[in-house]
């Protein structure tokens, strides 16, 4: 942390040309003694700063973003109390408001390589990666052999699915940096993304051998497995650590880890104190979730595509498969990606990075060449990003030959499954169930929507319940629907070696199960809001595709 020191002091007779003591960089004139000329102390914003970094010291790290927050008020240019609130936001996981507070920063301080890692970070956790991963590229501009731009770069590849790329970034960042626990976390992910979890499971016992406490690590095994009673001595050590003082996200982390092995032990009332308690921590650190905003934000959309903006054509474009998160959707692809005449492209976020920029009319060729760069020679062509239900109108007018697999799951698994769940970006929605079903809500009332105005053939509703009961009749369905040929090997398709970087990537690598149908009545006396969710997004015998699917 930044000591202000009596540094921060400008003594009387400082010449107005000279450099600011306050460590911004500017001129005394223009800083401190403009500051002084205005009728406040500097000594007001000392006073706040010093106080605030007590606080800090003694583990009260929101009070003392309050008291930076203040002392900038007072002292805008206050270089040693920026560098702490950016800091201490980050670590908060206060994404949006780092996002900002490192921005100001870099206004003060434009050449610090390490400000761009941090705020690369930030970024990174609200699902701006292509925004991260241009900032770690500044930041080795400006200091090329700073370990820590090339492991967080490393870990914004692997997000994309650029998992070669990735490990030679990690590889390049551990020969700088041979005990950095992040680039090593991150390369024992990319064995597991790869389906190779006996050597993931490894990897992160070597973490363990740089930091015996990490968190990540810990976390990570049951991600790995189904955890089963001689899994005890794993639940006490994390139990162990968990208990410490340790940051809200870092906690949440292994708290998640505690409520799955739970769950796969049966104990499920265990099971929800440790989610409930993880989704707490995940809450206490994130911004609310604006259900106001996300219901302007559905009728908005609604208002502005009607029936008569969209066009048919024949089914040879990208395959888009949306819907809830952990409603099937990793799985629908993983089964269309082992056919030979389709690729997979992971989550992209072109079409919401349009969306949040207003751009007019994105242009759907823009989309192809990047989606060709990636998945050169495919015939067809998945990208599974599920929030892309709210983009369809958007996508049809740009694509007119794309294809909509809608993936349909009984509301109480799929909100259940988003609460139990750690997600890598930060979600406003989904650590607490009143706001999860406000959110289905307002999902459901938009699928409607498409459902009346997008033409006949271009939506395709998918159940996850009928999908896992009979693969073989649902997958022929996806792939005629797609205008492919049915191919068997989109029933292996937990055999195939591709990429999955999304939650589910142990249990797509499974064969077909039932056992996550109707998970929901194990935690019926925990469910409150969900409960109420009990009816589907759409009747799961009405396929938008009549006339290409046989009776």
């Amino acid at each position: 942390m930044t000591s202000a020191g009596s540094s921060l002091s400008a003594p009387p007779g400082t010449a107005r040309n000279a450099p600011c003591r306050c460590g911004s960089g500017r001129r005394y004139k223009a800083c401190c003694g403009a500051f002084a000329s205005a009728g406040r102390t500097l000594d007001d914003a000392v006073a706040l700063y010093n106080a605030a970094n007590a606080q800090a010291r003694a583990g009260r790290l929101a009070e003392a973003v309050e008291g930076w927050a203040q002392a900038l008020r007072l002292r805008p240019a206050l270089l040693a109390a920026q560098e702490n609130l950016a800091g201490a936001l980050l670590e908060l996981g206060r994404m949006e408001a780092a996002v900002a507070a490192y921005r100001r920063l870099m206004a003060l301080q434009p050449n610090v390589a390490a400000h761009r890692v941090d705020l690369g970070q930030a970024l990174r956790a609200l699902g701006r990666v292509d925004e991260a991963i241009a900032e770690y590229a500044a930041a080795l501009r400006l200091e090329p052999n700073l370990a820590a731009a090339y492991v967080h770069l490393g870990v914004a590849l692997r997000l994309q699915g650029r998992t070669a790329e990735a490990k030679r970034t990690l590889d390049h960042a551990l020969a700088l940096d041979p005990r950095s626990t992040i680039a090593a976390l991150a390369a024992a992910e990319c064995h597991a993304d790869l389906g190779d979890f006996a050597g993931a499971e490894g990897a992160f016992k070597r973490v363990l051998e740089i930091d015996p406490d990490s968190p990540e690590a810990w976390a990570a095994f049951p991600r790995l497995k189904q955890m089963g009673p001689g899994d005890s001595a794993w639940v006490l050590a994390t139990e162990r650590i968990a208990a410490r003082s340790l940051p809200p996200r870092r906690e949440a982390i292994l708290r998640y880890a505690i409520g799955k092995y739970w769950d796969d032990l049966g104990d499920y009332e265990k099971a929800f104190a440790a989610f409930e308690r993880a989704n707490a921590l995940d809450r206490d650190g994130s911004m609310p979730f604006d259900r106001s905003g996300f219901d302007a934000q559905i009728s908005a959309i609604i208002a502005g595509s009607g029936r008569e903006r969209f066009t048919s054509a024949p089914p040879d474009g990208p395959v888009f498969i949306v819907g809830m998160l952990r409603s099937g959707t990793t799985l629908a692809e993983q089964i269309l990606a082992a056919h030979p005449d389709v690729q997979g492209v992971g989550e992209l976020g072109f079409w919401g990075e349009a969306a949040a920029r207003r751009a007019p009319s994105p242009k759907g060729e823009t989309y192809l060449q990047i989606i060709r760069h990636r998945a050169p020679g495919a015939k067809r062509v998945v990208d599974k990003m599920p929030a892309n239900y709210l983009h369809l109108g958007l996508i049809l007018t740009a694509l007119p030959a794309a294809r909509i697999i809608h993936m349909v799951r009984d509301p109480r698994d799929t909100c259940l499954s988003i609460y139990f769940q750690h997600f890598e970006a930060t979600l406003d929605y989904a650590n607490d169930l009143d706001d999860l079903a406000h959110c289905w809500r307002g999902y459901a009332r938009l699928m409607d929507h498409w459902r009346a105005v997008l033409p006949p053939g271009v939506l395709m509703e998918v159940p996850y319940e009928g999908l896992v009961a009979d693969p073989d009749t649902w997958s022929r369905r996806m792939t005629d629907f797609i205008g492919l040929a049915w191919d068997a090997r989109c029933l292996d398709f937990h055999r195939a070696s591709r990429t999955v970087i999304t939650a589910s990537k142990w249990q797509v690598r499974q064969p077909i199960t039932t056992g996550a149908v109707g998970r929901w009545r194990r935690y019926r006396p925990f469910l409150g809001p969900l409960a109420a969710l009990d009816k589907p997004v759409a009747d799961h015998s009405a396929v938008r595709c009549e006339a290409i699917i046989p009776d």
